[in-house]
């Protein structure tokens, strides 16, 4: 459907639509018309003109998210449109709006907000390029960097000098692009543009350069702090990290795989965990946390009962909880406020049943989220499933890739899924009958392709027409056999590769020396 547009939304676009026009012209436009006049560019991909009226700004702030959100004048929200035509233009504006010798006292922005941009799977723009979150990074301190070395060796107006204007970004940083952000950061006083980091996430870094990049960035204005792939990080690193670093702002918090193993504590891990806890504990704002394929069995007490705040998410997928741990969730004031909860990687039917469907039942009136991938839920389960959720009125995501359910199962769950009216989102697995006799669960990666490909689309076409005989158009159903989509890891993942690549060659080349010093 289209998007009503009001009349001066139209004349908004028949202004912006002439690039040599608009930039002549920009001069008698009002400035409370720049906002609008910067969104019908943005639509309509007019990336001169978006230079133009950025380096031009006659506001005190400018907030990518509001000024793409949803307006009265159109309703639709381009937050989501990562144009790297457009947002090019808008980072060159933004450095030509410091370099533009036109009277100081014009210059009156502050505040450039560029956290509100949404990064998304499917892109519908002209020029079929996208600048996802890292590159965005990339081109900022790029452009930090040059308006520096500009400013140094350039006469400018002295009033040049004086422009002071924070822009708040979500700074992605890897080993590719970690020289270019820490020069960026290191010189943040002398810039005009000073990197105020809102969010930041780390992949592929050494330890090394990640303390040194965490201080860097000014972690008191931190809400969400991400340390994802191949950020070796284990427990006395992240108790390290607590120690000399305080996140007073910080709302959430991933971390990488393995930081925790119980498996093998000493008397001196068990006093380094309650630490952990407790610096978490004075993290007053904390109501995020993820940290996936750790081995926390037995000790989610001592991370949690310390917080002050109820989490709103907590993903502890593969993380070996047992009924010690489901039970302090259950009991604990985090229940009642879960609105995202993956509990992926457990054996749920066979461990806690029970306490499941009661930490279910607790969290129910809020809860938007739900991943249960490879729990074991089979066909015997799916009413007591369908019993569970039932109260989740306000669930918008359920991920169950990985169980062994067969189609007529399938079937069966899809019909009542159809009577959740907030649901957007549906992840299943391929039903068991497709995939030959024997198949084990979890399935490896070499076997979860090896399934009867053309009894899976029937069987897909079969339950999403048991969503369109429901009027349920609104619910994308998919099964993702490699995971969600993660723009991050889609944006890096040649570097991603090229790291795992080395790591297995450097370990052929220790494992091949260790075998020649034996023989």
């Amino acid at each position: 459907t289209t998007t009503m547009k009001s009349l001066r939304f139209i004349c908004a676009e028949a202004f912006v639509s002439n690039a040599e026009f608009a930039k002549k012209s920009l001069s008698a436009v009002a400035h409370d018309l720049f906002p609008l006049l910067f969104k019908a560019s943005y639509l309509l991909e007019q990336a001169e003109v978006i230079h133009d009226l950025v380096e031009n700004w006659p506001l005190f702030d400018f907030n990518m998210g509001k000024l793409l959100g949803a307006t009265l004048d159109y309703k639709e929200d381009l937050s989501h449109k990562t144009c790297s035509l457009c947002l090019e233009s808008c980072l060159t504006g933004l450095r030509d709006y410091v370099l533009n010798q036109s009277s100081p006292y014009m210059k009156k922005l502050k505040v450039v907000d560029l956290t509100g941009i949404k990064d998304v799977e499917v892109q519908f723009c002209k020029c079929k390029k996208t600048m996802g979150r890292w590159a965005r990074t990339q081109l900022l301190s790029k452009l930090c960097s040059e308006l520096l070395v500009y400013l140094q060796e350039a006469q400018c107006n002295p009033g040049t000098l004086e422009i002071s204007i924070n822009v708040l970004i979500d700074l992605f940083v890897t080993e590719r692009n970690y020289e270019l952000v820490m020069q960026a950061l290191l010189k943040k006083c002398s810039c005009p543009l000073k990197i105020c980091c809102v969010a930041f996430r780390s992949d592929n870094l050494t330890l090394q350069k990640f303390f040194y990049i965490i201080k860097l960035i000014d972690p008191s204005l931190l809400r969400k702090l991400e340390i994802v792939h191949n950020v070796h990080l284990e427990m006395e690193h992240l108790e390290m990290l607590f120690n000399s670093i305080h996140f007073p702002l910080l709302m959430s918090l991933t971390l990488p795989a393995r930081t925790f193993n119980v498996r093998r504590f000493t008397a001196t891990d068990e006093q380094m965990l309650t630490n952990i806890g407790e610096k978490m504990g004075e993290m007053t704002q904390l109501t995020e946390l993820s940290m996936s394929f750790s081995i926390l069995t037995g000790r989610i007490q001592n991370l949690l009962s310390p917080l002050k705040t109820p989490l709103k998410m907590l993903d502890v997928s593969y993380c070996s909880l047992n009924h010690a741990d489901m039970a302090f969730l259950v009991n604990s004031f985090h229940a009642n406020h879960l609105e995202a909860l993956d509990l992926s990687g457990h054996d749920i039917p066979e461990l806690y049943p029970s306490t499941f469907f009661r930490l279910l039942n607790h969290c129910s009136s809020v809860l938007r989220s739900l991943t249960l991938e490879d729990c074991n839920i089979q066909d015997t389960h799916v009413n007591m499933l369908i019993l569970g959720l039932s109260p989740c009125q306000k669930l918008q995501e359920f991920k169950f890739i990985g169980n062994p359910l067969s189609s007529q199962a399938l079937k069966h769950l899809f019909t009542f899924l159809c009577e959740l009216p907030m649901l957007k989102n549906v992840e299943f697995p391929v039903p068991r009958d497709c995939y030959p006799i024997g198949i084990t669960y979890p399935t490896d990666d070499a076997s979860v392709c090896s399934f009867d490909h053309q009894k899976y689309e029937r069987v897909a076409e079969e339950l999403n027409l048991i969503l369109l005989q429901a009027n349920r158009e609104d619910v994308k159903a998919s099964t993702p056999l490699f995971g969600s989509y993660d723009a991050a890891v889609q944006e890096t993942n040649n570097e991603l590769g090229a790291y795992l690549i080395n790591s297995f060659k450097e370990t052929l080349e220790k494992f091949t020396t260790s075998l020649n010093k034996i023989s």
